[in-house]
């Protein structure tokens, strides 16, 4: 299952004439744009959008200005499609990475090569299969959220001044980005820090750590500030509530926000 036979690339193209395959067809379009041809309709792509082709499904692909993609045929990929479909990939650079590392290994002969493909292909269909769930979401906050997940640890993060840099107007960013995540950009970076907070505060990882190093791993500059507003947010400083997660049988089973969160 997920199995990668093929991955190629085409450089700046302008058309590809009418054909199909025996396999799945995934194409990751890495610049320009284009339709992909269907008989009696057809589908718009552009740069960072994945199409997904079911085996025996003619099509042909032209592109005024002209593309380039990457593309990876699959046997048994764990997909739910039945039909052609787009996918727009979200800002970030992880999808792109994962069909370039196909393309890579498939194209390195090496002794690892069946294992990496193998691992590559699982990697590309569990994107895909969250691009399907991922509720549609205007680029800017996607590249809001992006921001926040990447740069939350550091103290010196200033996201006021990130908004301020985008070309959009400051409070109409806010106001969409409220509208689509359901939190303001400062309580969702506020909320991501607190979470990863209370993760390290009963882990292993953060074992030893004192509760002002931990606030520092989580962007906190100050370690009052931190207590405070870790207070307001699980009732309890955050000294007691390691020590009340500590004691607990089982402190995984219990409801926490931080899963409330992705990490």
């Amino acid at each position: 299952m997920n199995q990668i036979i093929y991955a190629g690339k085409h450089l700046i193209t302008f058309a590809v004439s009418r054909h199909s395959h025996s396999s799945w067809e995934l194409i990751y379009c890495t610049s320009g744009s284009g339709r992909l041809n269907f008989g009696d309709y057809s589908l718009p792509y552009e740069a960072g959008s994945v199409t997904v082709i079911p085996p025996f499904t003619p099509h042909a692909n032209e592109s005024d200005d002209g593309f380039t993609n990457i593309h990876v045929n699959m046997l048994e990929p764990a997909l739910t499609l039945h039909s052609p479909v787009v996918l727009r990939d979200d800002s970030s650079p992880y999808v792109l990475n994962a069909f370039s590392g196909a393309f890579y290994h498939f194209s390195a002969a090496s002794e690892q090569q069946t294992p990496l493909l193998a691992a590559y292909g699982d990697l590309i269909v569990h994107y895909l299969l969250a691009l399907q769930e991922t509720p549609g979401r205007s680029k800017v906050v996607e590249e809001i959220e992006n921001s926040i997940v990447l740069n939350y640890p550091d103290c010196n993060f200033e996201l006021d001044e990130y908004l301020r840099s985008l070309p959009f107007n400051y409070d109409y960013i806010r106001k969409l980005f409220k509208k689509e995540i359901g939190v303001t950009p400062h309580q969702y970076l506020s909320d991501k820090r607190l979470a990863v907070a209370a993760e390290c505060l009963c882990s292993d990882y953060a074992c030893g750590s004192s509760v002002s190093e931990i606030a520092h791993m989580c962007g906190f500059r100050e370690p009052l500030y931190f207590s405070r507003v870790f207070k307001n947010k699980y009732g309890v400083a955050p000294s007691q509530y390691q020590s009340s997660r500590a004691d607990a049988p089982d402190a995984a089973a219990l409801d926490s926000d931080s899963m409330k969160i992705p990490l």
